[in-house]
């Protein structure tokens, strides 16, 4: 569709949205996938609740969020996965900002996040990359003409014990890749992302950790590594270094 003369204002409307710092840092924080609170919110974003509020309801009017209300409480979220895959696409292609850990605590918990972690309900970070590499590497997944599930993908998800027919039959897209901001690379996200996710934790593979944070616990470092076909060593987070000077 070529684009008319008001898709430009709405477009630029859309984009300041997100043009002011405490905004986006509202936005990445619901990354994770839960509902907020508003008082969570002004934390995250380190801004006064008053001015919080002002943020939040232009977010809620212009889509990117919704709300919910259960007695006194406001609770924030992400509108749909589709405005998550948005704010990590975003993420992906921002330029990157080194910014030395204060502490070892502060290095791990770098360290984990781009490791292994959720995007809104999907798999992120170095795992996430590794896993949608590695379905295509094995000719579970196949790019020809789009990315698509093949009969041995559909075969793989059986073993798993991941339905793919009701998956189909959401309105959500089956398969997507989503631009990982930490590894400049896509990861698996659609519908059978979200459901690979939650099964890997079903499962006790992963585990939840601080925040978006996600682990591979101990079990679930050689059962992954057999159903993925990679030796258990690539599975394994990288080392963190001490920050220098900081306390753990």
């Amino acid at each position: 569709m070529h684009p008319t003369v008001t898709d430009a204002p709405a477009l630029a409307q859309l984009a300041a949205l997100l043009a002011d710092t405490s905004r986006a840092r509202i936005c990445l924080a619901l990354l994770d996938g839960r509902a907020w609170t508003a008082g969570e919110l002004a934390r995250a974003a380190g801004v006064a609740p008053s001015t919080t509020s002002d943020h939040l309801s232009r977010l809620v009017e212009g889509g990117l969020l919704a709300e919910e209300r259960q007695g006194r409480h406001r609770y924030l979220r992400l509108a749909d996965p589709d405005v998550a895959q948005l704010i990590e696409d975003l993420a992906g292609r921002a330029a990157p900002v080194a910014q030395p850990a204060r502490s070892l605590r502060a290095a791990r918990a770098t360290t984990a996040l781009a490791y292994a972690r959720t995007c809104y309900d999907h798999l992120a970070g170095r795992l996430g990359v590794l896993l949608h590499d590695t379905l295509l590497d094995r000719a579970l997944l196949d790019r020809a003409g789009g990315l698509t599930l093949t009969p041995a993908g559909l075969d793989w998800c059986a073993d798993l014990g991941l339905p793919v027919a009701p998956l189909r039959a959401s309105r959500r897209p089956l398969l997507r890749d989503c631009l990982d901001w930490t590894e400049r690379r896509p990861h698996l996200s659609g519908a059978l992302g979200a459901a690979l996710c939650a099964r890997l934790l079903d499962l006790g593979w992963l585990a939840r950790g601080t925040g978006r944070a996600v682990r591979l616990t101990p079990a679930g470092v050689p059962a992954l590594a057999a159903a993925l076909g990679l030796p258990p060593a690539d599975l394994a987070p990288p080392a963190t270094t001490d920050a220098g000077g900081g306390r753990a």
